[in-house]
């Protein structure tokens, strides 16, 4: 991971991380598995995209995934989003099925949020790597140290930020946060086998802008656009 360019705030806030062991032993880890010919996603330069994408100082909605998708294409380094021309995932229809509840605004046609992520909205999963076909090959590597760093990061801030924490997964790891300055927002999981369980009708994403709104923050427009531009 050395040779991993990251964006300039997080690499200073997240400096001591790199040079921890338990860093080292994962960057070793990956290594090995590379070496033994695994097909791991995202890509390299994509590890670190959620942070990249979205600076700290520009966090403004924090939404946590658990793993990348393990499926070939699909994984781009942010929690829910799928490359251009990749299937909408499941979850991905349930969260566009709530916003279109929510807000009105009608589902896009694809599932590529980085327009999300270039307004404030951190799309951090727990574990930023998987292998093809194997949920969760990567967990207990140290990717979920490094997140919770990620977290707490955010957390410190001064400005006020809002954290939609949909599922146990999710609402464990983020048990730290200050709810006296941050909005926590919890809801089931939207995936199909949890979202009718009221992660559909949650209104996370009206009350999300609501909130940023008293804070004088300019609320996100979760209205995807059409044309999508990979950069």
């Amino acid at each position: 991971m050395a040779d991993i360019q990251l964006e300039e705030s997080w690499k200073a806030a997240l400096a001591d991380e790199f040079t921890s062991s338990y860093m080292q032993q994962l960057k070793q880890f990956l290594l090995d598995r590379k070496a033994q010919n695994a097909v791991i996603f995202p890509a390299g330069s994509n590890y670190f995209r959620a942070l990249d994408l979205t600076p700290l100082d520009n966090v403004k909605v924090v939404i946590l995934g658990q793993d990348p998708y393990h499926g070939p294409g699909q994984a781009h380094g942010l929690s829910f989003s799928v490359r251009p021309g990749v299937r909408i995932p499941p979850s991905l229809i349930n969260i566009y099925k709530e916003i279109e509840r929510d807000l009105g605004i009608a589902p896009a046609r694809h599932g590529f949020l980085e327009d999300w992520a270039k307004q404030g909205v951190l799309l951090l999963n727990s574990v930023l790597t998987v292998e093809q076909g194997q949920a969760g090959a990567h967990q207990g590597k140290g990717w979920e140290q490094f997140t919770d760093a990620v977290i707490r990061q955010v957390n410190e801030q001064d400005k006020p930020s809002v954290f939609m924490l949909w599922g146990s997964y999710a609402q464990k790891k983020a048990s730290f946060i200050d709810r006296n300055r941050h909005l926590v927002l919890k809801a089931p999981h939207p995936s199909p086998l949890s979202a009718h369980r009221g992660f559909l009708g949650c209104g996370h994403f009206s009350k999300a802008n609501a909130f940023l709104a008293d804070q004088g923050s300019q609320p996100i427009n979760w209205q995807l656009p059409d044309q999508v531009e990979t950069s």
